[in-house]
């Protein structure tokens, strides 16, 4: 992670700590975008700052996973299973939907 986007993300954390519902949208919006160039990434990014605005130790928990794998799933090289990536979406709230 470059130094430029370190505020970023300590402001997207932020915010998500203030506003919990913002998560939804956030979420949703870089699932829409995860076929673009970056997308994945950002997706990745999506929902770690989310987990990181609810407490990562706390996610992890409830996701089932080490508070370390945790990390690394969502870190920008994250690389997360299916049944990772489902139990941190669970652990965090949110759903997946698929709509035509």
């Amino acid at each position: 992670m470059t130094e430029s986007q370190r505020p970023h993300d300590e402001a997207m954390v932020e915010l998500l700590r203030e506003d919990p519902a913002f998560a939804d949208e956030y979420f949703a919006a870089a699932l829409d975008n995860v076929d673009q160039p970056g997308g994945r990434e950002a997706l990745l990014a999506a929902l770690r700052h989310i987990a990181e605005a609810q407490g990562m130790a706390v996610v992890a928990e409830r996701a089932g996973i080490p508070r370390e794998s945790l990390y690394r799933a969502l870190g920008p090289k994250g690389d997360p299973t299916i049944k990772t990536l489902l139990a941190v979406v669970n652990a965090v709230g949110l759903k997946l939907t698929v709509h035509r």
